[in-house]
């Protein structure tokens, strides 16, 4: 990555990563503790990956939930988020937490790349285009990007305020993507779509997803768990 960073905050809404309370749909294939700790390597990753596309911009804001102290690899995760600015997620349902995320990061005229910690995989190149994109004046009012199951794992925009319009949208649905898009799209912004990927959600997206990014610590601990992780219970092709 190259040329100045754009004034735009990323953004990570994420839950501290505690055995039985995070990636519940891994289990009974995977214990409490296994999937707490595949949710720590994905946020970790995605701690790496936003500093490296904030790089000289403003400092990562990570909006938080849960006891750190109670997650797996406690250690490295408060020495991770030690290099970013850490808010307090607010709301009753999750759109209205991530739509005063938006706000809490950047004020409401500020430019946020917001992403989630499901998608270890995601390249500090791509947000940081998306970045550009927000700052560049004949650019889009809002991106979203895709993901495989229905929802999205990534939304910009060029003003926070506009997070409002997530609030009413069902979330965690296989229709959040086109509902968003349909919610952005009837308050007028002028919207671009990014790559679609896979969110890690079932034990049947960790191979997939660990192969897209092999030398991340998902994609490690997801080889140290093999062959629970395979999709036909064996090793991964």
């Amino acid at each position: 990555m190259t040329g100045p960073a754009p004034d735009v905050v990323h953004l990570v809404v994420a839950k501290a990563p505690v055995p039985g309370q995070v990636k519940t749909r891994l289990t009974p294939t995977l214990s409490d503790h296994q999937a707490a700790a595949l949710a720590a390597a994905a946020l970790l990753d995605t701690l790496d990956a936003v500093r490296a596309a904030a790089e000289g911009g403003p400092a990562p804001v990570i909006a938080l939930t849960g006891d750190v102290d109670g997650a797996a690899a406690p250690g490295a995760l408060r020495a991770a988020l030690a290099t970013t600015v850490i808010i307090a997620q607010r709301g009753d349902q999750f759109a209205e937490r991530l739509a005063n995320a938006h706000l809490d990061a950047a004020g409401p005229e500020g430019a946020v790349v917001q992403i989630g910690m499901d998608t270890p995989q995601v390249d500090p190149a791509v947000l940081r285009s998306v970045a550009l994109r927000l700052s560049d004046p004949l650019g889009p009012d809002a991106v979203l990007g895709p993901a495989v199951d229905g929802g999205w794992w990534l939304l910009g925009l060029r003003r926070a305020r506009d997070a409002q319009h997530l609030v009413g949208v069902p979330m965690s649905r296989d229709d959040t993507g086109a509902r968003t898009l349909a919610a952005l799209r009837s308050a007028g912004l002028r919207i671009e779509l990014t790559e679609t990927l896979t969110d890690v959600d079932e034990v049947t997206d960790l191979a997939p997803v660990a192969a897209t990014a092999p030398a991340t610590r998902f994609a490690e601990l997801v080889r140290v768990l093999d062959p629970l992780v395979a999709p036909d219970g064996g090793t991964p092709a």
